[in-house]
């Protein structure tokens, strides 16, 4: 799982264009094995940005029906922070249940796992990774994999918005010893017990470590802090 993801990263880290962008998410795919996996980004003002391997034809036909409207997807996940497996969402209405016959039969997947993102001024990114495996298959897949696609999906977006910066975005926070270990510990995939128990200090000293850190990088949650902390090199995997 660490290869996948550092692969996948080494990726990441190189590019510089929307179209390198393009190809990690083809290559995060295919490294991950699903079905498909889209980014896609709304800045306040409305400038839209995906990245993804559906088919063009569905691609085309979800913006000229303005499909955004009805998916439930779209909708659940603007109203969530967490990540959305799609079986927890609401596909009782009619009008669900036929979007969701369209996508299935354009390949899209009948599964999926769905990580919202809020960004700086407003931006909102959806990052999903999509499957036609059974339930149970998916069920072991998500459970395995659920950390790796959060902390890719806050990855993906950072290097977006680089991209439409035209440059990096830096931090200006500054971690202690003590917050750089608890991130580093917990990004290379010790859980909190096994970190707590790494730096000799109780699992509370470790959560005040993590909110602090937190804090500081103006983190959602631990993940997220951890991917920033990576991404503006106050930690090193």
């Amino acid at each position: 799982m660490k290869e996948k993801l550092e692969t996948l990263l080494t990726g990441l880290q190189q590019a510089t264009s929307h179209n390198d962008l393009q190809a990690v998410i083809v290559a995060l795919r295919d490294l991950y094995e699903v079905d498909h996996v889209v980014y896609h980004s709304v800045n306040r003002s409305g400038e839209q940005y995906a990245a993804l391997t559906y088919r063009p034809d569905w691609v085309d036909r979800y913006v000229d029906k303005d499909y955004a409207r009805i998916d439930p997807v779209v909708q659940g996940c603007y109203q969530r922070f967490h990540p959305v497996d799609w079986k927890r969402l609401d596909w009782s209405s009619k009008q669900s249940r036929a979007f969701l016959g369209e996508a299935t039969d354009a390949g899209v997947g009948n599964q999926g796992l769905s990580v919202p993102i809020r960004g700086p001024n407003g931006q909102f990114a959806l990052f999903t990774a999509s499957s036609r495996a059974t339930d149970q298959t998916w069920a072991h897949y998500s459970a395995s994999h659920v950390a790796d696609l959060i902390l890719i999906a806050h990855f993906i977006n950072q290097k977006a918005l680089e991209i439409d910066n035209g440059s990096d975005v830096h931090s200006k926070a500054k971690l202690s010893p003590r917050e750089v270990d608890t991130l580093s510990l917990l990004a290379v995939g010790y859980s909190r017990a096994q970190a707590a128990d790494s730096l000799s200090i109780s699992e509370h000293t470790l959560r005040a470590y993590i909110e602090a850190a937190r804090f500081k990088l103006g983190a959602q949650n631990t993940t997220h802090a951890v991917a920033k902390a990576i991404t503006f090199g106050l930690i090193v995997v």
